[in-house]
């Protein structure tokens, strides 16, 4: 008895050691069947440390940022009574963008409402970053901070819930992709016009503070080592280019130093591939980083923790200095930590949190099982279910909601990366800057290492009916257009928002496509995808599928049994 005990506090131990300490070396594994979603071993204190971490995500925390607006003179260039200057000014900026107030910028960029708490179920509520939780007069993804620059301003910037919160079905979801987001536009927007208004003059036509002025100067002067792109569509993003393209603008030593280069130096780094090479992608969601050991879609941080790296790419894309970045990183530990343990603990919605439990056939879904074990399983993990766990005598004790929920979820103990056919120039982007970020002397301090791949990660599909569309690159619009040949894919589609009925194919689960599509959506055409582009193609993925002779590997009840399986995950 007294060894039982003593292998048990040994046991507990080396656990708790394991938990608090995070292997974010490219060595790390997972044991079978095990995930990292308690990553510091917060154990009973994570759900608070959890509602910490969406505050967190939602007020951006990096007081050092490069790129801040001043709040107060914005909103009282957008929203205060008119004058014949401001009046000609709107004139433009509405002509450009198609807003004239703060609420229409925040639509503009896609950024989410937040949910009236009081009016949902536990599962949509999402914490409010103001004071005394009051609602909040702006949308997620807008921060509101106080720099050390400007510590008596208010300066807008944008948090992490800018791409990593999106809406389905009209309701918030925190970790999901944003499918509509223009934050890449909108620093677009920024570079080409900001640099272009005289300090004195902002102040004077926005009512700004001397503070408030050097705070818009700062920006100014920020932007000159920004470097910057467009998503070929809406619904993706260019992060990984808008990184690139501003170490390109900045010197080569170890702290990317902000310096203006030499003309010499200019034309001897000639233009950025990525400036033309179209790598768009989008953000994969949170709720798979507890099963995974290295990060992004194409898997090429390979180590390191994947929210310091994310602190990193923001800031050098926003013209931040890479000291003051540093220092920051290392006093704000516990707010790394925080924000960590959120994203690694965050946790994929269920069908049944937005569709009546009546809409899933649980005798159709066991067969899928079946289906997704033979033909699945080998990539994107295995994930076992209630039904399997109770004899089917006693599933009348259980709600099919209880009975189709996932038990356990078994992924590689090393995330792999697999080249299945699919666009592959967002991971070729990849050694376009991979030695540039892992040269920087912060890279170095974080553990942070980039390695080109070649290929993507088979995600664990947890979550995956409101991930659509799919692939890294959005180009598959639904489950069952994946299943077709590509040349049987969609060759265009619109990404439209999530609020109506007719906004989701509930049987194809996805985007509506061909005649299905509601036809004012087709008067976007920033949100019209075309296959037909290279980095946008929706090649790849088939033989799971079909046959090397053509012919295809499922019957229609097969693939039918499958969606319905994909579904409950």
């Amino acid at each position: 008895m007294k060894s039982l005990l003593f292998s048990w506090i040994i046991s507990s131990v080396f656990t708790n050691i394991s938990a608090a300490t995070p292997d974010w070396s490219s060595s790390a594994t997972l044991p079978k069947g095990e995930t990292r979603s308690d990553i510091y071993g917060y154990g009973e204190n994570l759900e608070k440390i959890k509602k910490e971490g969406y505050l967190l995500a939602l007020k951006w925390p990096v007081e050092v940022t490069g790129l801040v607006v001043p709040y107060e003179p914005l909103k009282y260039f957008l929203e205060a009574p008119k004058n014949p200057l401001r009046n000609l000014m709107e004139r433009v900026a509405e002509a450009k963008l198609g807003y004239t107030d703060l609420d229409g910028m925040y639509e503009w960029l896609g950024l989410n409402i937040y949910p009236k708490n009081d009016a949902v179920s536990a599962v949509h509520r999402i914490p409010y970053p103001t004071d005394n939780q009051s609602y909040p007069d702006f949308r997620m993804g807008a921060s509101l901070i106080r720099t050390p620059h400007a510590p008596n301003s208010t300066g807008l910037t944008f948090s992490c819930a800018t791409c990593h919160s999106g809406t389905f079905m009209g309701k918030a979801v925190m970790g999901l992709t944003n499918k509509r987001p223009r934050a890449n536009e909108f620093f677009v927007l920024a570079k080409n016009y900001v640099p272009m208004i005289p300090s004195g003059f902002f102040r004077v036509a926005t009512n700004a503070t001397i503070e408030e002025k050097e705070m818009f100067s700062r920006t100014k002067e920020n932007l000159k080592y920004v470097g910057s792109v467009s998503p070929q569509v809406l619904g993706l993003d260019t992060s990984l280019p808008h990184v690139a393209l501003s170490l390109h603008k900045r010197k080569g030593d170890e702290y990317a130093s902000k310096v203006p280069l030499s003309r010499y130096e200019r034309r001897r780094r000639g233009k950025h591939k990525l400036e033309d090479f179209v790598a768009d992608s989008k953000p994969m969601p949170w709720w798979n980083l507890k099963y995974k050991t290295r990060w992004l879609s194409d898997g090429s941080i390979v180590a390191g923790n994947p929210i310091l790296t994310n602190f990193l790419w923001n800031e050098v894309g926003r013209g931040t200095d890479l000291h003051e970045l540093e220092t920051w990183m290392k006093t704000n530990k516990e707010t790394i930590k925080k924000l960590t343990a959120m994203a690694f603990a965050n946790k994929a919605p269920r069908w049944t949190d937005f569709f009546p439990e009546e809409t899933i056939d649980l005798a159709s879904a066991q067969r899928g099982e079946k289906v997704f074990n033979q033909s699945c399983k080998r990539c994107h993990g295995q994930y076992e279910k209630r039904w399997s766990e109770v004899s089917s005598e006693e599933y009348d004790q259980w709600s099919l909601s209880e009975l189709i929920e996932t038990t356990r979820v078994t992924y590689h103990e090393k995330t792999p990366v697999k080249d299945v056919g699919t666009d592959p120039q967002r991971w070729q982007a990849t050694e376009t800057f991979a030695d540039a970020l892992n040269q920087l002397a912060i890279s170095k301090w974080m553990k942070t290492t980039v390695e080109p791949q070649e290929g993507y990660v088979p995600p664990p599909l947890e979550g995956i009916f409101l991930r659509y569309p799919y692939f890294h690159n959005n180009s598959v619009p639904n489950l069952c257009a994946l299943m077709e040949k590509v040349e049987d894919r969609p060759k265009r589609f619109v990404q439209g928002p999530s609020f109506e009925e007719e906004d989701y194919d509930r049987d194809c689960v996805g985007y509506p496509v061909g005649d299905q599509i509601p036809r004012h959506w087709w008067k976007e055409r920033g949100a019209i995808f075309d296959t037909s582009k290279p980095g946008l193609r929706n090649i790849g993925h088939t033989k799971m599928f079909w046959t090397s002779d053509g012919k295809r590997r499922h019957t229609e009840r097969q693939r039918s049994d499958l969606l319905m399986y994909l579904k409950t995950l």
